[in-house]
């Protein structure tokens, strides 16, 4: 019989290998409409394909597109969930710096994020509303100023992205950088246990914003406030990502209805990394060691941040 026990130094579960294997089974099980939904979409994509062009070729020259971009994204797909799942936060993030290095123009690194996180947050909102970990008051309050936020976030970068595109990647580099360093920062800080008073409206806005238009950020800014002010992680975590998911189809379909959209292969790439993932996120989470994460994560946003700005600066 399989026990649970604990590393002494520090404190931390040490699974079994039956104990790794029931959460395995655990989190599919979790997950299994969402599994099954996507399974579906994905059947009904390949076999549209393979009705228009009758043959294989279709999807072949989809998925070798653009130097094999689909298989990158595989890759930022899969690496952005492990992160999102053991942080609890940086899918916006790790995706929008690395398609920064990857020379993907401003407008379609925010609007493939987006539409590619709109089935993925889809399953930690129903998980979290599943299992009472959403405050409703909260997300009511959250989610009509994001989503104002949102759509005003992706028509400011569309209008950023044709007026001045070869300005949008060091802001967004920028930006990403900020997101590290701040993501750093919380590698160091302690969590405050006094609460202050956060004006929840102004802060959904300008995160709804930010995230639309930086590519992510909703994690770092009103996640990480209400942490910080002592709030309930649990409420918190779930009410947010309920609310993070609502500004996230607002706005991918602003994106894609207002501006059009090209970028599928993306989109498929960053969906399937992050459906692989997704299912194991739990385990993940007691996995990995939290606070060495985040330093990991904040110094390589901050280093390839600073490529994408060298890069415009001198070259």
């Amino acid at each position: 019989m399989s026990q649970l026990s604990f590393d002494s130094k520090t404190s931390k579960k040490v699974f079994s290998r039956e104990e790794l294997f029931r959460s395995v089974l655990d989190s599919i099980v979790k997950y299994k409409y969402f599994l099954l939904f996507t399974i579906i979409i994905l059947f009904v994509v390949i076999y549209l394909l393979y009705s228009i062009s009758g043959n294989l070729d279709a999807i072949s020259n989809f998925v070798n597109k653009d130097n094999h971009r689909f298989y990158w994204m595989l890759l930022v797909g899969f690496i952005a969930e492990v992160v999102a799942g053991s942080m609890g936060m940086g899918y916006g993030v790790i995706c929008t710096t690395i398609l920064l290095i990857l020379n993907i123009p401003g407008p379609a690194i925010s609007a493939s994020i987006h539409s590619a996180e709109s089935f993925t947050s889809a399953a930690g909102a129903i998980s979290h509303y599943k299992y009472g970990n959403v405050n409703k008051k909260l997300v009511k309050l959250l989610a009509i100023p994001a989503i104002i936020g949102a759509v005003i976030g992706a028509l400011a970068l569309m209008q950023a992205g044709h007026h001045s595109p070869k300005f949008i990647k060091p802001l967004l580099a920028s930006y990403t950088m900020y997101l590290g360093i701040k993501i750093l920062r919380n590698a160091f800080e302690k969590k405050k246990k006094k609460k202050k008073k956060v004006n929840i409206p102004v802060l959904a806005f300008i995160g709804g914003f930010i995230d639309s238009f930086g590519g992510g950020g909703w994690g770092p800014l009103v996640t990480g406030t209400f942490i910080k002010n002592g709030r309930t992680p649990r409420y918190v975590i779930g009410s947010s990502s309920f609310a993070k998911f609502i500004l996230t189809l607002a706005s991918a379909f602003t994106f894609v209805f207002a501006g059009g959209f090209s970028h599928w292969n993306i989109v498929a790439g960053l969906l399937l990394g992050g459906i692989i993932t997704a299912p194991f996120s739990a385990m993940l989470t007691s996995r990995l060691p939290i606070k060495k994460m985040f330093y990991i994560v904040g110094i390589v946003v901050i280093m390839c941040s600073l490529v994408t700005i060298l890069r415009f600066l001198f070259f």
